[in-house]
């Protein structure tokens, strides 16, 4: 076979590997390729998107289902007060109605994290009609005769300045009255060296006999619980944390009715009490800077007035009993916040205001420099995996054209071998032509 031939019948063959085989594959990897630069594009657009305009609303949601937790939690509360009217007045059955109430809440012992079960009340109590403790439970166990006191006198309770004696004593039966948070004040110094707040929320209701009133059951619930409700939440994550960083402006809090914060990852923001009982005053335009050097920060956003006009605003909506959106200025900082209402009544807490609000805070400029970052890392991503798919075609493309022309150039030695010399020359019948003739 001429070399020519030779050669024509390589390239054909070359040929059909060539479009059954490199052709496809490189159209599917171009293709690859470009759908993964397309998919880094939209996803950063995206990611962008909803940044930008669908975590309002949505982080708007979740302050309301919070609210309504919170609000369901302390009507349990309310449930269990009720309750403990009707079981027997005695220390036995007060101290195993505490110990049976008890939920999982998160605690640090050293350097460990864990949930552990914990009774929901610190304190419960059967007072007289004079205001003389009968029965009283204190972290489980029955309180000696000796340490029974004279709550009517404000001096005399827990924290020296307690009037839920006389607030409870005037109200109807089945009414319930409810304390603001209280404990004693933690500040700036002391939360820093790992100190937090920890107080009550009392929960009482009178007791009658067939004299009329007997005196009031109360329950001390734990704080912890109430701010273990808000304390683990980063309002633009689903994942919970045990402790929110405050300097990323990204946080979950809580306000009472009165406008105090209630519970903030910061707990030199709560309300709080001197060791005297007094309340620790918050933040005005006339004492900030000398509260603050202090490290004194307790917070009312009725009073914040001077720091940014919105602040009363977002208060007194949501004292109406809305929930909404709104941005301010504070601290030098764009600030959003969802707001929803805690939709929780009681004797003392009338409708619409409630027992508060929950706050879900945002800070604007760290959040688009996040959203930024974030965009910035799917785009190097997406570049990353289409310069790898090139790398990886490029080096598929060299691989199958010498696997291509090793098989061509075995398939064409095959050929030849199976062919005669000589055959491959058209037949000529010319010489049966002659003898024929010659016959």
């Amino acid at each position: 076979m001429s070399e020519t031939k030779k050669d024509k019948q390589f390239f054909n063959i070359g040929g059909v590997f060539f479009l059954l085989i490199v052709i496809p594959l490189s159209l599917m990897a171009f293709l690859i390729a470009n759908g993964m630069f397309k998919l880094g594009v939209t996803i950063k657009e995206r990611t962008a998107y909803v940044l930008d305009q669908k975590s309002q609303e949505e982080i708007k949601a979740r302050a309301i289902n919070t609210a309504n937790e919170v609000a369901s939690f302390l009507m349990e509360s309310k449930k269990d007060l009720l309750i403990a009217t009707i079981i027997p007045t005695t220390e036995t059955a007060y101290k195993q109605f505490v110990l049976e109430n008890k939920k999982p809440l998160w605690i640090k012992e050293g350097k460990k994290i864990q949930k552990v079960l914990i009774p929901l009340y610190k304190e419960m109590s059967l007072i007289d009609k004079k205001g003389k403790e009968l029965i009283k439970i204190v972290d489980g166990k029955a309180a000696p005769a000796s340490k029974l006191i004279n709550v009517s006198d404000p001096a005399n309770t827990t924290y020296k300045t307690e009037n839920y004696f006389a607030k409870t004593q005037v109200l109807n039966k089945g009414e319930v009255y409810v304390s603001p948070v209280t404990g004693w004040y933690i500040a700036r110094a002391a939360f820093a060296n790992g100190a937090r707040f920890s107080g009550v929320v009392r929960f009482a209701t009178p007791v009658f006999n067939k004299e009329g009133f007997a005196g009031i059951i109360t329950l001390a619930l734990d704080y912890r619980f109430l701010a273990n409700l808000t304390d683990h939440i980063i309002p633009t994550q689903a994942e919970q944390v045990f402790e929110v960083d405050a300097s990323t402006g990204n946080y979950a809090y809580m306000v009472d009715n009165r406008g105090f914060i209630i519970a903030h990852p910061n707990d030199y923001h709560i309300a709080g009490l001197n060791k005297n009982g007094t309340p620790v005053p918050a933040l005005t335009e006339q004492n900030a800077a000398t509260l603050t050097k202090n490290g004194e920060e307790v917070l009312n956003l009725h009073q914040l007035n001077f720091m940014d006009p919105d602040l009363p605003k977002i208060a007194k909506d949501a004292a109406a009993g809305n929930s909404g959106i709104i941005t301010y200025k504070f601290g030098g900082h764009t600030k959003f916040v969802a707001y929803a209402p805690i939709k929780f009544y009681a004797a003392n807490i009338p409708q619409p205001a409630g027992f508060g609000w929950i706050g879900m805070g945002l800070d604007v400029e760290k959040y688009n420099e996040a959203a930024i970052k974030v965009s910035k890392n799917i785009d190097k991503e997406a570049k990353a995996w289409t310069a790898t798919i090139i790398f990886i075609l490029i080096a598929s493309m060299i691989i199958l054209f010498l696997i291509m022309w090793l098989l061509v150039r075995g398939i064409n030695r095959s050929l030849l071998a199976e062919v005669p010399e000589g055959s491959e020359h058209p037949l000529s019948f010319d010489d049966d032509d002659e003898e024929d003739d010659d016959k």
